[in-house]
């Protein structure tokens, strides 16, 4: 053991890390179309219309293409910041949805 405290340390055998070598820099901004989805899923259970009608109206995209983007939005690191309780329950939804779907596949389903 004694020769292991004889060794330099690899920390000290690597080249400083600068911004240009690797550092982690902090997750980019939401874009706007991005806030706006995650405005309008806060908002979304007040609506006196049906949510795909809303949808349609306000983006102009149809609910499918909606959820994909509202999923890529709650996955961006910069979401949690924007609204972390929002992102936390559409990803626990997102989740249940998904493992009732993979139980019923696997003929688990209670």
């Amino acid at each position: 053991m004694r020769w292991m405290l004889e060794r330099p340390s690899v920390a000290a055998t690597l080249p400083a890390v600068t911004p240009a070598h690797g550092r982690r820099e902090p997750p980019a901004e939401l874009d706007d179309r991005a806030k706006r989805i995650l405005d309008f899923e806060r908002e979304a259970w007040r609506l006196g219309v049906p949510k795909a009608r809303a949808i349609r109206e306000r983006f102009g995209f149809s609910p499918t293409r909606y959820h994909q983007l509202l999923h890529r939005a709650i996955d961006h690191p910069a979401a949690l910041t924007y609204d972390p309780m929002l992102v936390r329950r559409v990803r626990r939804l997102r989740e249940a949805r998904r493992r009732r779907r993979v139980a019923g596949q696997l003929g688990l389903e209670r």
